[in-house]
């Protein structure tokens, strides 16, 4: 496996290893993996001939407040676990070579960026949705492969490449959760036994409607507050919003007639966490 550190060394190593109409798989990340980040790797190994990734904590997509400073890093572990899964190019660039000094530009999906989590934390979709389209523009992908867990960085990354023309393939992959059901994330580190047990009433929660659902509710509203009703039952985490959208438009749904997407952010201590299903006749 190669590691680059330079947009150049990337972008012309990119290149090379699309000879011969080899396809290219890629998955960004902020590094800190775990097995949901190796499951996408996974994924682009049995679809492409070559998989890129990106290790990079994005400065752009933390507000002020947000533990940018604190997230997790393990670089020569997370080099280490990429190199076993067979990844031939990985990406590392600095924040200075990703944002150099006087750049003004950001691409901001209009709308869709203010919803779910864009509501609760302004400007993290705008930071997003920068800093992918450059990582895009970068490697040149075939396909790139994002978790279901990010529901809504999916939809809007996947309204930017189709207004984009990017040209890209997002493939969107399952959530993979321990085996008590908490969904995996970079973030679960931070939690202490106590919050990771409490953690659980995330996915509780989604079990609830989902139970609902499959004995015959369709009534949106009456979903979303048998949700919230399991948090009531949890007082040490803080919900953030529980809401059932339009999986594309990330719009609120009265009724479901068609696909839709249960999502949930809360905060466990100081730990914002999210999980989300999707629910389908």
């Amino acid at each position: 496996m190669r590691v680059l550190e330079t947009i150049q060394q990337m972008r012309s190593s990119c290149e090379a290893a699309r000879q011969g109409e080899k396809r290219l798989g890629f998955v960004p990340t902020m590094g800190a993996l775990h097995e949901g980040h190796l499951s996408l790797v996974r994924a682009a190994k049995a679809r492409c001939q070559v998989v890129a990734a990106s290790i990079f904590v994005n400065p752009t997509q933390f507000g002020p407040n947000e533990d940018f400073s604190k997230y997790p890093r393990s670089f020569e572990r997370d080099q280490k676990l990429l190199e076993k899964e067979g990844v031939e190019l990985l990406f590392a660039p600095s924040v200075e070579e990703m944002y150099p000094e006087g750049a003004v530009t950001f691409v901001t999906v209009e709308g869709l960026s203010e919803r779910l989590c864009g509501k609760s934390r302004p400007g993290h979709f705008r930071g997003v949705t920068t800093v992918v389209s450059k990582l895009f523009h970068i490697t040149q992908p075939d396909l790139a492969f994002f978790g279901q867990k990010d529901a809504a960085q999916v939809a809007i990354i996947r309204r930017m490449v189709l207004d984009l023309n990017l040209g890209v393939e997002i493939v969107v992959c399952p959530i993979v959760r321990e085996a008590d059901g908490l969904a995996m994330s970079s973030r679960n580190a931070y939690l202490s036994q106590q919050q990771r047990r409490s953690a659980l009433v995330l996915s509780r929660s989604l079990a609830q409607v989902k139970k609902l659902f499959e004995q015959g509710e369709r009534c949106a509203g009456k979903l979303g507050a048998a949700g919230r009703q399991v948090f009531s039952e949890e007082p040490s985490v803080r919900l953030d919003y529980f809401q059932i959208v339009n999986p594309e438009t990330l719009e609120p749904v009265e009724s479901i007639s068609a696909p839709a997407l249960v999502a949930v952010a809360a905060f466990v201590g100081g730990t914002r966490l999210i999980d989300n299903i999707v629910l389908a006749n």
